[in-house]
């Protein structure tokens, strides 16, 4: 039963959309486990800039089955109009389907999501309005609405009337704002399900009976370790397990199924709004890095703080996730700085830190790095990791013996050809 597992070890926007295109082309499945339409992943093919929110990275594929797994909450406005975009370039989505057991986000998510926001000032979250966690919210609370829902009208009117009969009155009486009208959503909503019915699917049969036929599956999850509901750095995290045991709760199978899990990181930090950031650099060499590595939120096009790589959290983000493997990416966004940092450790009131702790207060932190000559040399077009410049191959070494973990490759572009393959053995092994 060959499976795969593709997790973001920092606080997102590591590259998985794009490992998750090249991974997925010899596979059979790519399923979503989790997360919802806060965040992005992007592909580059043939110069076209494709960014998909709620649909597998694997679409490009004609030939690939792509599930949006039980664990994953839907909006389903936004999910046709990506389809719509992806079908506008070219690209067959027949085989994108939803889960049953899928949560609904409704309008009433959104603007709660938002109007908490506001309310809170400065003490916001920094969430992206999307009515992700107010959606999971109602999932836990065990009032919310289901994919599945959309197969009988009567029940989706029934729980539609009830929720917003309450949310209204949390929209009227706390945040004195206009109730939402239910006739309006009731027929925007059964109009969405009439088009998302063909794909509406029972997901733990067909994956389970893919497992029995030793289909080649690839689990592709949103969002990052760092920002994990129970171990990121609460309370600036999402609302959904973005670990490998998310896996297991976010598409219905159990651990035994899985077999290699692969971490991905880039080769320095960043962070978009608000939260702990240790490593976070306060210097023009921050604002380097985001004009190089094109650092804005692919879906808020927010601006992300940038920082040095910071091993103390990979290594704790490596020791969750139970990573065999890792990929480094945008390693040549840092081919202009004439020196590069890595933090190997924090000290508070004057001791080192052993592990990365439960709770970051940065006032509280000083950070241990260690200083590294850099290359500043081009190497975006280099094909073999025994090309790389002297300087950036000491780099790669560093990572690799701190985390005792292998290298499996390493981007160095946002194409889909810019990659070397540091291990050809176990790379091939994995993926043919």
């Amino acid at each position: 039963m060959p499976s795969n597992v593709i997790v973001g070890l920092q606080w997102g926007d590591e590259g998985k959309g794009k490992i998750t295109d090249l991974l997925s082309k010899n596979s059979d499945y790519v399923i979503r486990y989790q997360g919802g339409n806060n965040s992005g992943h992007s592909i580059h093919i043939n110069k076209k800039h494709l960014i998909l929110h709620l649909i597998p990275s694997g679409v490009v594929y004609p030939y690939i089955k792509c599930i949006i797994g039980p664990g994953v909450v839907i909006d389903p406005k936004y999910l046709l109009i990506e389809i719509k975009k992806i079908e506008s370039i070219g690209i067959n989505t027949s085989k994108v389907f939803l889960a049953k057991r899928a949560h609904i986000t409704m309008p009433y998510h959104r603007l709660l999501d938002k109007y908490k926001e506001e309310s809170l000032g400065d003490q916001s979250i920094g969430t992206t309005h999307c009515g992700i966690g107010p959606t999971y919210e109602d999932k836990i609370a065990r009032v919310g609405i289901r994919v599945l829902d959309f197969l009988n009208l009567k029940i989706f009117h029934k729980k539609l009337k009830d929720n917003l009969d309450y949310k209204n009155q949390i929209i009227t009486k706390i945040y004195k704002r206009e109730p939402l009208s239910f006739e309006s959503i009731y027929e925007e909503y059964i109009e969405y399900a009439k088009s998302l019915l063909p794909r509406i699917i029972d997901s733990v049969h067909e994956i389970h009976d893919a497992f029995q036929k030793e289909k080649k599956i690839l689990f592709e999850g949103a969002q990052a370790m760092l920002l994990d509901i129970n171990y990121g750095t609460y309370p600036y995290v999402t609302p959904s397990s973005t670990s490998t045991g998310g896996v297991c709760i976010g598409s219905g199978i159990p651990p035994i199924f899985l077999k290699n899990f692969i971490g991905i990181a880039k080769a320095y930090c960043t962070r978009v709004g608000y939260g702990p950031f240790p490593t976070e650099i306060k210097s023009h060499i921050s604002d380097m890095i985001r004009q190089k590595g094109n650092e804005y939120g692919a879906t808020t096009k927010r601006p992300r703080r940038c920082g040095w790589l910071d091993l103390l959290s990979l290594k704790y983000s490596c020791m969750i996730n139970g990573i065999n493997y890792l990929i480094i990416t945008k390693l040549d966004v840092l081919s202009e700085l004439k020196f590069i940092k890595v933090c190997i450790g924090y000290k508070s009131n004057g001791k080192e830190i052993q592990y990365f702790p439960a709770n970051i207060v940065e006032e509280d932190i000083e950070i241990i790095y260690v200083d590294f000559p850099g290359w500043k040399k081009d190497i975006s077009h280099i094909k073999e990791y025994e090309d790389l410049p002297k300087n950036c191959k000491k780099y790669i070494t560093f990572i690799e013996n701190f985390l005792n973990l292998e290298i499996l490759l390493i981007s160095i572009g946002s194409e889909r050809n810019q990659n070397i393959i540091k291990n050809k053995s176990s790379f091939f092994k994995i993926f043919s």
